[in-house]
C-alpha cells in the first residue's frame, strides 16, 4: 500500500540527497492488455467509455484477472449510481476510493511509485504538457 499525505512529486522533479528505500517502477505504455468483456445489461455510456479507457491505460499492464473483475464490480456500482434518481455522496466516496485502488488517477499511481511515460507517435519523445499549454496560451 502507498503512503498517506500529499501526492509526491514525480521522481525527476524531486531533489534528494539520500537514496530512496524503494525504487520507482516506470511503465512505458506499449500496447493493449487482455481484458474481459464488461457484460452489463444496458450500461451507461460513461461506464462503457471508462471500462474501455482502462484497457488503454498503462497501469493495466499490472492488472491480474482479479483486478479486471474488481473493475467490473466497481463499474457495475458506478452504473447503478449514474442511473439512480437520488445519488448518494457516501456511495460516490466509496466509488472514488475503489477507483484509487485500480490506480486510475495520477496521484494514486504516484503514491505506489508508478509513473507512466507515454511516448508520442513521432520520434518517441515524451510530451512536455506544460510547454504545449504555454504554446496554446501564447497564440
Amino acid at each position: 500500500m502507498g503512503t498517506r499525505g500529499p501526492v509526491p512529486k514525480r521522481s525527476d522533479q524531486r531533489v534528494r540527497r539520500n537514496k530512496e528505500d524503494v525504487p520507482v517502477d516506470r511503465v512505458t505504455a506499449i500496447g493493449r492488455v487482455e481484458q474481459p468483456p464488461l457484460d452489463l445489461d444496458d450500461p451507461h455510456p460513461l461506464v462503457v467509455d471508462f471500462y474501455d479507457s482502462l484497457r488503454d491505460s498503462a497501469q493495466a499492464r499490472y492488472y491480474e484477472p482479479s483486478d479486471w473483475q474488481y473493475a467490473r464490480l466497481v463499474l457495475w456500482t458506478v452504473d447503478r449510481y449514474l442511473k439512480s434518481r437520488r445519488p448518494s455522496a457516501q456511495l460516490y466516496a466509496a466509488i472514488t476510493s475503489s477507483l484509487t485502488d485500480l490506480l486510475v488517477s495520477e496521484g494514486a499511481r504516484r503514491r505506489v511509485r508508478l509513473e507512466v511515460e507515454r511516448e508520442q507517435a513521432t520520434g518517441g519523445q515524451l510530451a512536455d504538457v506544460a510547454a504545449l499549454f504555454r504554446e496554446r496560451l501564447a497564440q
